[in-house]
């Protein structure tokens, strides 16, 4: 049996993966990386995830698109988008289409934490 992820990072930018790795790590933050679109949605067939931390802007199948099609399988699936360039507009959207909240990057470690916390406490609700 796979073992039980809490968290998926989905984000194409190596460098970003690895530094949020890190930081997931010192904080005993149980996760997994993806570096596509495609890469998460077959992790999420064999692992169980409660909340998905996705960039927007991706080559291949964006994040929003990417997001529609997890929803497709786990409706229940919280999805905190990720949005470069300081721009709400695609976080906006994100939730409009059923993510949890949004982050600009640059990202704000501590923020993001309280964020998939609250996103944890809804799944509990």
């Amino acid at each position: 049996m796979a073992k039980k992820k809490k968290i998926l990072l989905v984000d194409d930018e190596v460098d970003f993966r690895e530094t949020m790795g890190k930081l997931f790590s010192r904080r005993e933050v149980d996760f997994s990386l993806a570096e596509s679109c495609m890469d998460a949605l077959e992790q999420i067939e064999h692992d169980d995830f409660d909340v998905v931390v996705m960039d927007v802007s991706m080559p291949g199948l964006d994040g929003l698109k990417c997001m529609a099609e997890m929803k497709k399988v786990h409706p229940h699936l919280e999805v905190i988008i990720l949005t470069g360039h300081a721009s709400p507009h695609a976080g906006v959207a994100g939730i409009r289409k059923g993510a949890f909240d949004y982050c600009l990057k640059p990202i704000d470690f501590e923020e993001l934490l309280e964020k998939i916390m609250l996103a944890r406490k809804s799944l509990a609700e």
